[in-house]
Order: C-alpha cells, then sequence, then structure tokens
C-alpha cells in the first residue's frame, strides 16, 4: 500500500468514526476510538491494549486503557449506528442467535466463573455472551451484544461492585438474554427476517414460544429427543363422572421422539438438497420434512396460557410446526434435527438454508478472535468489556465492507415439496 492508498484509508477510517462515534461527546474520546480501530485492524498476533499502542505512530498505552477501561462513554448508540448501517447493506437472509466464550484465569474478571465454554469444549474459567448476527451465505456482521451473569455474580455484592456491574443487571438465562436483545434491535427499527440458532436455544420451548409471540419466524435446531404429536392427532376429552374437576383434553397416544419418528419414515423417504456452494463444491445432503406439534409439559402449558389468554377456552391442540430432518448419505440413523414456525408452504430447499446458514457465526467468530481481537481484552470491568466488543464490532464493519458487495451463493436446488406425517 503507498502513501497515496494509506491516506485514503486514513480518511475513509476518519469519516466512518465520525458518524459511528457521533453520539460520543468529546473529540479527544473520538481520536481514541480512532486509534484503537487501527490497533484492532492492523496485522499483528496479540490485540492488547499494550501490543497495539507499541505498533501504532500515535499509539499512547496509558490513553488507549483510560479510553476503554475508565472512560463513560456509552457504547450502546455507537453500536445501533453500526447495525443501523450494516443490516440494510448486507441484506440479512437471518439473524443467528449464539453464545462465545472466553478463557480467563483468575475469578476477578467481570461474569468470569466455571462454566461450559465453548472454545476448549469442556467445562473451564470463562466468560460467556450471548450474540445477535445478520448473516447471509456471503458476509454476516454482528449486531448486538449480552454478558451473561452468573448467579454466583448476582449475589456477590463485593465483585459486583470492583468490576462496575449495573444495579439493575442481574443473573438472566442466555435464551432470555437473546429474546432482550431482538427486543432491544426492534427498539432500533431493525426485525429479523427469520431467526436461527443451534439446539442450546432450539430446545428450549420458552425460547421458541417467546419467537413466536413475537412474529418472528424461526428455523432452530433441536436435539433427538425432543418429542412430538404427528400433525393429524388430535387431543380428546374423556367424559366427566359429575365429581371433581372436569378433564382437560388430552393426545390419546404419548408423543414420540423425533429421532424415532424420522426413524420411522425411512431412508427413501429423504431427497437430495443442495443448500450452496463451498470451497470443495456443492453442498449437499438428503433432509425430509414433516409437520409435528412440539410435545412436553412445558410446550402444553406454554399452549393452554396462549389460547386461555386469547378467548379463555383451551381445546388441548398443540400448535403445530415443521419438522426438519436430516439423514446423510452412509449414515446409519438421521443425524440432525430442527423445528420451524414458517408456513407450512415453505420449500424443502429453503428450510435447508436457513439450517444451515448458521455456519457463518463460526466464521464471525474466528474472524472476531483471531483477526480482531475480540478476547483479547485483558481488562476487568463491565465498562471495559462492552467498550472492547463495541470496537470490534466497529472494526468488523470497516473489514466486511468489501465482502458484503459480492453476490450471494447459489441458492439452494430442489423441487420436492413438504411431507406431512
Amino acid at each position: 500500500m503507498d502513501a497515496h492508498e494509506v491516506n485514503r484509508a486514513r480518511a475513509k477510517l476518519a469519516l466512518f468514526v465520525a458518524d459511528v462515534f457521533a453520539s460520543v461527546p468529546r473529540k479527544d474520546q473520538r481520536a481514541k476510538g480512532n486509534c484503537y480501530l487501527r490497533g484492532l485492524m492492523t496485522d499483528g498476533r496479540r490485540k492488547s491494549i499494550q501490543a497495539m499502542a507499541a505498533r501504532l505512530p500515535d499509539g499512547n498505552e496509558q490513553n488507549l486503557q483510560q479510553f476503554v477501561n475508565q472512560s463513560t462513554w456509552d457504547p450502546v448508540p455507537v453500536r445501533r449506528r453500526i447495525a443501523e448501517r450494516m443490516v440494510p447493506l448486507i441484506g440479512p437472509d437471518a439473524w443467528a442467535i449464539d453464545d462465545v466464550s472466553f478463557p480467563k484465569d483468575g475469578k476477578m474478571s467481570v461474569a468470569v466463573a466455571h462454566q461450559y465454554c465453548g472454545a476448549l469444549g469442556k467445562q473451564a474459567n470463562c466468560q460467556v455472551a450471548v450474540s445477535v448476527h445478520a448473516v447471509t451465505d456471503a458476509a454476516s456482521v454482528p449486531l448486538q451484544w449480552r454478558l451473561f451473569v452468573p448467579q454466583e455474580w448476582a449475589d456477590d455484592p463485593v465483585r459486583r461492585r470492583k468490576t462496575g456491574i449495573p444495579e439493575e443487571t442481574g443473573h438472566r438465562e442466555k435464551w432470555r438474554l437473546a429474546l432482550d436483545t431482538l427486543d432491544e434491535l426492534a427498539g432500533w427499527g431493525l426485525v429479523p427476517p427469520v431467526v436461527v440458532a443451534d439446539a442450546g436455544y432450539g430446545q428450549n420451548a420458552d425460547f421458541r414460544d417467546g419467537l413466536t409471540g413475537r412474529g418472528i419466524g424461526y428455523v432452530v435446531a433441536v436435539r433427538s429427543d425432543v418429542t412430538v404429536h404427528c400433525c393429524d392427532a388430535e387431543p380428546v376429552t374423556p367424559p366427566w363422572s359429575g365429581n371433581g374437576r372436569k378433564p382437560q383434553p388430552r393426545y390419546r397416544d404419548k408423543p414420540c421422539s423425533v429421532a424415532e419418528l424420522a426413524a420411522g419414515q425411512g431412508r427413501p423417504a429423504f431427497t437430495e438438497v443442495t443448500w450452496r456452494e463451498g470451497s470443495r463444491g456443492p453442498m449437499h445432503s438428503r433432509f425430509l420434512a414433516l409437520r409435528v406439534r412440539p410435545a412436553g409439559v412445558r410446550a402444553r402449558r406454554l399452549a393452554q396460557a396462549a389460547a386461555t389468554a386469547q378467548d379463555g377456552l383451551w381445546n388441548g391442540v398443540l400448535p403445530e410446526v415443521t419438522l426438519l430432518v436430516e439423514w446423510p448419505e452412509g449414515a446409519e440413523t438421521p443425524t440432525d434435527y430442527w423445528l420451524s414456525n414458517l408456513p407450512a408452504g415453505t420449500p424443502v430447499a429453503e428450510l435447508v438454508r436457513l439450517a444451515k446458514i448458521r455456519w457463518r457465526i463460526e466464521h464471525d467468530y474466528r474472524e472476531l478472535k483471531h483477526g480482531l481481537g475480540l478476547d483479547h481484552f485483558e481488562g476487568r470491568s463491565w465498562a471495559g468489556w462492552h467498550h472492547h466488543v463495541t470496537l470490534v464490532t466497529a472494526a468488523t464493519e470497516q473489514r466486511l465492507a468489501p465482502k458484503a458487495d459480492t453476490a450471494n451463493s447459489p441458492s439452494t436446488r430442489s423441487s420436492t415439496p413438504s411431507r406431512t406425517c
């Protein structure tokens, strides 16, 4: 890159900072934001403040430490402006919900605890954050973050005070944090075309119900042990003897697991679908879609509560959704399962494309961590963590811009209609 290109890149970044950091009141703070962004985007294996300051000609470690860890600028308006810029730019096919972990030593970094660490694949000392990403097959960007506060931190006033956790912030389950984030983004005028998530979220009946209640379509992974009724099953009400409480309507047959239902359809019922072009050629496998009614105590209670809130009556009918199943060639049994509340006529190919689009999340996390230093933050405070992830998100936009204009990968191809059970 020659001097002219360097000056042009710096001018472009200055315009970006002026727009995205317009809510930051002080000029010197915006200048430090510019410097921090350049540190995140320049080459270098380590993106800690000390390492970045050493690489930048105008880098001042003390100034950057103060800007990230002690300064009072609000990161939320900055993330809002980034989201408002990026959603129309990439035209997402879906929003993906996931969580990411940051291994940590000691117990004084904000919200760190011994919990499942996806980065290590086991229980370990780490922080966990819930994130929402706008995704296509060609591009993706994080829109918002929530730091998960374990119960032990909710009950520890000393560590809360030292790390600056706001008084109103306590322990909240990850699926609730995800719904909170969607509500906040909706308040910004941003609504997902459809939500995708892994089984950590899709398995939760309350999470699925929360999406449905918000009018949000979803394609979410579930485990093989989720139980369902076939779509044509009908509840019956036993006759009342005249004594005691009147019996409630119930399904006559017991529900079966999605694994049992799918395997019972037989391999010939599955049809090959290609969902995108991979680095080694077309990505394809065999799939089947069935209309089902998710069962289980929690699913029943949620359905009953929704029905009685609407008209005061409960007829025992559970909501109908689509079960998508993958049975790869050569596998002895089906391997993957998803539930979707998209309309019954949605083509199998579209369901598959959305179910598989979550691969972009793994791409995001690799680039965020390895390229932009998402997990290199060494501060301990609540404000510092949120400032850092906001700056990393801003850096993501600057790296993403050239990719956002890339045409989407070829759409899925299949003429197979959905099957009903």
